[in-house]
Order: structure tokens, then C-alpha cells, then sequence
């Protein structure tokens, strides 16, 4: 069946392609990363599923041909780009607010985020970077052979392997970093520090999305 929407060596071929990006340095791994490592392996999860959902609409943006209009509507491209950047501001506040706590307030309060904060950060991050979207529009339809119409099922199911391919990456990121970072928060000044680089994550993403 899978042979019918594409040949096997293009599927192959895209998922290698879809590994290297997820693994790639980004805004997408990189929050994952930090959040995992400041707020432990769940709320890393939650994160992922988020991102992994605002996949579906950067995937429905290519398919409907809402990719191509925002590609030639500069304001709406801007738009997005500056709520995107706001609430990355918004989030480096809230977490520069938590860092200003004394160090003992800290360590004694459960800082993990609920799993709906998590999953809504993931999801606002994503769906407000129109990058996203101008991405796929230009990665997809490459792995669609010239002899086969780009139909919105066979961008609908490279979407849905690119889908897979981050929410599987992106999960073993969350456990590592979380990992990682476990030994370390047992530290107060440590766990201090880490909300400290995890706003300056926020800012620095918020930077790169407006340059």
C-alpha cells in the first residue's frame, strides 16, 4: 500500500532525510533539550507531542496551499514571526521570575510543569513559527517523483513520516537530557542556574525567529 503512494527507495530516502534534521541543531530540539533537562523527561514528552502536533497544520498548510499564500503575504509572515517571538519573550520572563527565587524555594517546591502547560508550550511554539511551514513547503513536494501528482494524500503521508520521525528523535532527546540533567538539579544552585540558561534559551529563540 505504502509502495502505491511512493516508491520504497523515496520513503527511505525521506526518512534518512527527516532523521538528520530532527537531529540537526534547532529551535525545536534545542527546547526540547533545555526544558527536558530543567523540568525532567515528562514535561520533555509533553513538549515533543506538542511540537509534533502543530506538525499536523504545517503538513495541512502545504496540502491546502495556505504555505504558498503566506510565502507571498510578507505581513502575515511577519506577524507570526513577532507572536511567535512574544511569547518565547513571555515564556524567558516566567522562567527568569522562577530564577529570582531563593535557591531553597526552589529545590522545595515541585517546578516540573503540569502536562497541559507542556503540551500547550510545544504546541504554541510551533504553530507560531510560519518558518515551519515555508520549511515543509519546500522539503516536501521534493520527494514526490515528477512522474506522480503531488496530491494532498501523498503530502498528508510524507508529513505523517516526518511526523513520526521528530516525536521518536525528539522523545529519546527528552529522556537523555533528563537524565543528564537529574544529577545536576540535586544541586540548588545548580537547579537556579538551569532556569537561568533555560531563559536565555527562550530569548535566544525568540532572536532567531525574528532575524
Amino acid at each position: 500500500m505504502l509502495a502505491s503512494l511512493l516508491p520504497v527507495d523515496v520513503i527511505f530516502g525521506f526518512l534518512i532525510t527527516a532523521l538528520l534534521l530532527c537531529l540537526a541543531p534547532g529551535p525545536d530540539n534545542l527546547f526540547v533539550i533545555a526544558h527536558s533537562a530543567s523540568q525532567g523527561y515528562q514535561s520533555g514528552l509533553w513538549i515533543t507531542l506538542g511540537l509534533c502536533s502543530g506538525l499536523i497544520f504545517h503538513t495541512s498548510a502545504v496540502a491546502l496551499g495556505i504555505a504558498g499564500l503566506l510565502q507571498t503575504t510578507p505581513w502575515a509572515f511577519l506577524l507570526l514571526k513577532i507572536l511567535g517571538a512574544a511569547y518565547l519573550i513571555y515564556l524567558a520572563w516566567q522562567t527568569w521570575q522562577t530564577a529570582q527565587q531563593a535557591p531553597q524555594k526552589i529545590a522545595d517546591t515541585k517546578t516540573q510543569l503540569s502536562a497541559a502547560v507542556a503540551y500547550r508550550r510545544g504546541l504554541i511554539m510551533n504553530l507560531t513559527n510560519p518558518k515551519v511551514s515555508l520549511f515543509f513547503l519546500a522539503l516536501l513536494p521534493q520527494f514526490i517523483p515528477d512522474h506522480l501528482e503531488a496530491t494532498g494524500l501523498r503530502i498528508y503521508f510524507l508529513g505523517g513520516l516526518f511526523l513520526i520521525t521528530a516525536l521518536v528523535s525528539f522523545s529519546c532527546m527528552a529522556v537523555i537530557a533528563a537524565r543528564l540533567g537529574q544529577g545536576l538539579m540535586q544541586s540548588k544552585k545548580i537547579h537556579q542556574g538551569m532556569q537561568y540558561i533555560l531563559t536565555l534559551v527562550f530569548v535566544v529563540l525568540a532572536a532567531k525567529l525574528l532575524v
